[in-house]
């Protein structure tokens, strides 16, 4: 992220979207978009516009499905899927 954001030139503008609520890093690896975030917040002339359920515009039911993994998604009580390929877990369908 460091390497993409110092080649800003003048003149220009960037614009970094994601959505730090589906990463999927292995276990320990630090994620370029929130470190940024964190990094970068509060500096002049950039902004960080951080959405909710409440801006969801698709369909009623993606809001309340964004709600329910927000209430049910606790550190370490979801195994993401790159710690389930390290572990040989595997979905259970």
């Amino acid at each position: 992220m460091k390497m993409f954001l110092t080649r800003l030139g003048f003149g220009s503008k960037v614009v970094v979207t994601g959505d730090i609520t589906q990463i999927d890093l292995p276990g320990g690896a630090k994620s370029g978009l929130r470190a940024a975030v964190d990094i970068l917040e509060g500096i002049d002339d950039i902004d960080i516009a951080e959405l909710t359920s409440a801006d969801v515009v698709r369909h009623r039911l993606v809001s309340e499905i964004v709600d329910a993994y927000a209430k049910h998604e606790e550190p370490g009580l979801t195994m993401n899927r790159a710690a389930r390929r390290a572990s040989g877990a595997r979905h259970r369908r």
